[in-house]
């Protein structure tokens, strides 16, 4: 049975291991102090939420989430990270910690949990495809960049 329940201090080591192994999927690399500034962001639970999913005793999947206000509608939880050991993939864990996150996100009154992942990650989009839905958003990024720095097309 999966068990879910938030990251506490004994589980460091095993959350930077499924967190770095997430990081590495999306080909990125981070230096220790990002490591150490997401999990005293994670252990002081104001700003930025962790859960972990446990299978056998054994920590096997994390996530990582926030609240923002919305203009339009109540708060909204964004799933930033979600990571499970290629071990025990199909094995509902992800789903578990979705589950986990959208219980929570309701216990704090927000109105809905989104998240995005890369197009090409056809294994999680299946099983995102199963539990929420896909609106049709495209996702921009920009940089902050050097302070006098204008905005200019590409």
């Amino acid at each position: 049975m999966i068990e879910t329940r938030r990251l506490e201090p004994a589980d460091r080591e095993r959350w930077e291991e499924r967190f770095r192994a997430y990081i590495s999927f999306y080909e990125r690399e981070l230096d220790q102090a990002a490591y150490d500034r997401a999990w005293r962001e994670i252990s002081s639970g104001t700003r930025l939420h962790g859960l972990g999913a446990w299978l056998d005793s054994e920590l096997v999947g994390i996530t990582h989430f926030l609240v923002h206000p919305s203009s339009s509608e109540p708060d909204l939880c964004y799933l930033e990270d979600l990571f499970t050991d290629p071990a025990v993939r199909g094995r509902g864990v992800a789903s578990a910690l979705i589950g986990a996150v959208r219980d929570w996100a309701r216990e704090q009154g927000c109105g809905s949990v989104y998240w995005q992942t890369h197009e090409s990650n056809a294994v999680a989009r299946r099983l995102y495809d199963e539990v929420a839905a896909f609106e049709g958003y495209v996702v921009y990024t920009l940089p902050v960049g050097e302070p006098g720095r204008s905005v200019t097309p590409r």
